[in-house]
C-alpha cells in the first residue's frame, strides 16, 4: 500500500473504528461457524424421502479412507444416494451459499452500507439475461452440458464489467456512489432487454423463471466442479483482505490517509466477490436475500470486524443455504419448491429489520 500523509481520523471515523471489534474470541466463533456447516453438510446428506441414518453416514464416508479397513452398510441404492445424489447436491449448497454471503459482505464494506447485495453491479440481470437468451434462442442445447452456466455466467460478469467502465467514466468515477448509480443504470437497461426477449419468446417463461428463482435440484458432481474454481480464487483474495475491508468502512479519505489505495483495492475486491457470485448464479440461479441475511447476522452475533465477519459469512452461508435447501425440497415433498422462494420468506422480513438498523451502519 502507497504511503500517504497521516490525516487525523475525523470523530465519526473514530465512532466507525470502536464498531469494527469482535464479540468475544474469534477462534470460538469460527469454530461455531465450522459446526454448523457441518450440521448442515450431514442434515443435508440424511434428510429426504429414503431417511438415511447419520450413523450409517458417517460409517459409509470412514469406509472411503484408506487404510482403516472399514465397510459400509449402507445397500448399493442407499450409497448412490448418498455420493450421487444428495451429496454433490450439499456441496454445492454449501459453495453457492458461502460466495452469496462473503460477496455481500463485501459489497457491503466496500459501498459502507448493509442494504447492498451481491447483485448490486449488475451480476442478477447480467446472468437473467444471458440464461434468457439461451433458453429462448437455444432451448435444446440450453440444458445440455454447461452452455446455460456458461451465458449466465458471461452475462453477470460481463454487466459488471460495463457498470464499473460506466462508474469510471463519470466526473466522480472513484466514488462509490457512482458506481452504486452505474450499477442501477446497468440493471434497468438489461432487465428492459431480458423483458423483452422473454416477451417475444412467450413459450419458454417456465423455464426462465425456474432458472430465475434458483434451484439445486439437478445438481451434480460435474457443478460442483465447474463451481470450485471461481468460489475458490474469489474466497481466498476476500479473505486476504479482510484487513484492508475494515480499513475501507472508515471512509475513502481515512483509507487513503491509512495507506490504502482506494480505487486499486475497490476494483480488487469488487471483481474478487463478483467472479464468485457469477460462478454461483451460473450453476444455482438467483437466489435472493442470502447476501443481506447472512453477513447482518454475523454483525449482530460476532461482531462488525471484517476479520470474523467474512470468515464467518463463508462457513455461516454456506450451511444457511443448505439448510433452506432441506426446506424446499421436503416443505411440499414430492415437489420442490424453488429454492428462492424460501430466502425470500426468511429474508424479506429480516430486510426490514436491517433497514430499522442501518442508520447505525456508516453513512
Amino acid at each position: 500500500m502507497a504511503q500517504a500523509a497521516k490525516l487525523p481520523l475525523t470523530e465519526a471515523s473514530r465512532a466507525e473504528a470502536r464498531r469494527l471489534r469482535v464479540y468475544g474470541t474469534s477462534w470460538l466463533w469460527l469454530g461455531g461457524g465450522l459446526a454448523f456447516a457441518l450440521a448442515a453438510l450431514l442434515t443435508g446428506i440424511a434428510v429426504g424421502p429414503a431417511p438415511i441414518g447419520l450413523g450409517a453416514i458417517v460409517e459409509s464416508a470412514a469406509s472411503h479412507i484408506p487404510f482403516l479397513g472399514l465397510h459400509s452398510h449402507l445397500s448399493v441404492s442407499d450409497s448412490a444416494i448418498v455420493w450421487q445424489l444428495r451429496l454433490p447436491r450439499v456441496v454445492l449448497g454449501l459453495l453457492v451459499g458461502a460466495m452469496l454471503s462473503s460477496a455481500g459482505a463485501t459489497y457491503q464494506g466496500v459501498f459502507r452500507n448493509p442494504l447492498v447485495d451481491p447483485y448490486l453491479l449488475g451480476v442478477a440481470a447480467g446472468a437473467g439475461l444471458g440464461a434468457t437468451l439461451m433458453i429462448a434462442y437455444a432451448p435444446g442445447q440450453a440444458f445440455n452440458g454447461d452452455l446455460l452456466p456458461l451465458a449466465a455466467f458471461a452475462g453477470g460478469a460481463g454487466a459488471v464489467v460495463i457498470a464499473y467502465a460506466v462508474g469510471r467514466s463519470a466526473t466522480a468515477g472513484r466514488s462509490s456512489a457512482t458506481l452504486v448509480l452505474a450499477g442501477v443504470t446497468v440493471t434497468a437497461f438489461l432487465t428492459a432487454i431480458q423483458t423483452f426477449v422473454q416477451q417475444q419468446h412467450s413459450d419458454t417463461l417456465q423455464a426462465v423463471y425456474s432458472w430465475i428463482l434458483g434451484s439445486l435440484d439437478t445438481a451434480g458432481w460435474h457443478d460442483v466442479v465447474l463451481l470450485l474454481p471461481y468460489a475458490g480464487v474469489s474466497a481466498v483474495v476476500l479473505l486476504l483482505h479482510r484487513r484492508v475491508l475494515d480499513v475501507m468502512t472508515l471512509g475513502d479519505d481515512e483509507a487513503a490517509a491509512l495507506g490504502v489505495n482506494v480505487g486499486r483495492m475497490r476494483l480488487l475486491l469488487v471483481a474478487a466477490a463478483t467472479l464468485g457470485t457469477a460462478g454461483a448464479v451460473a450453476v444455482s440461479g438467483l437466489i435472493g436475500f442470502l447476501g443481506i441475511i447472512v453477513p447482518h447476522f454475523v454483525r449482530l452475533v460476532a461482531g462488525g470486524s471484517y476479520r470474523i465477519v467474512l470468515p464467518l459469512s463463508l462457513l455461516v452461508g454456506g450451511g444457511f443455504l443448505v439448510f433452506t435447501d432441506v426446506l424446499a425440497r421436503t416443505i411440499i415433498s414430492p415437489a420442490e419448491l424453488p429454492i428462492g422462494v424460501v430466502t425470500a420468506f426468511f429474508g424479506a422480513p429480516f430486510f426490514a429489520v436491517v433497514l430499522r438498523t442501518s442508520r447505525n451502519f456508516g453513512s
